[in-house]
């Protein structure tokens, strides 16, 4: 995610929370390991993949901790992870109509390398965000989904605001 043509106004800073399953239940779950032999259940990803899924190791060089707007997929779920343990930090909002986003619904997650996350249809994001040179990422979309179900909310266009993460 490039960073581009930043609001005048200094950004709004943004304090990550450790995500947890129940913080992070607006929008979507988080998924730790499970012993091999259980039986799928509620702790799994409860995946919404109608199409071809595409399952690929994405590679992201420095992304930064700054975002200006969020995007969101509204046929399918999303899921993401950091290869080798790399903790990773995810900003997200409810589903909302692109002009209707309520920013103090923004939140920012600070993510483990020992989970993934999946976020829920339509569920607004920035991120990955991190300040290392590069992050490794699995990531499990449709194979077409950064082309037809890529939804960008410019966040400094409609509203004059950016945000930072103050980690």
């Amino acid at each position: 995610m490039a960073i581009m043509h930043l609001s005048k106004n200094p950004p709004t800073q943004l304090t990550p929370q450790l995500i947890t399953p129940e913080n992070f239940q607006p929008y979507g779950q988080v998924i730790f390991p499970t012993d091999d032999g259980v039986q799928f259940d509620e702790n799994d990803a409860q995946l919404s993949l109608v199409g071809i899924p595409r399952f690929y190791i994405m590679r992201l060089r420095k992304v930064g901790l700054k975002f200006q707007s969020l995007a969101r997929h509204q046929q399918c779920t999303q899921c993401l992870g950091s290869l080798c343990g790399k903790e990773w930090f995810m900003a997200v909002a409810p589903t909302s109509a692109p002009d209707q986003i309520n920013l103090e619904q923004i939140a920012a997650f600070r993510i483990t390398g020992n989970c993934f996350i999946k976020l829920n249809t339509g569920t607004w994001h920035a991120g990955p965000l991190f300040a290392d040179e590069f992050i490794d990422f699995y990531n499990l979309e449709l194979h077409d989904t950064n082309i037809n179900d890529y939804e960008v909310c410019n966040l400094c266009k409609i509203y004059s605001l950016s945000f930072e993460l103050q980690v």
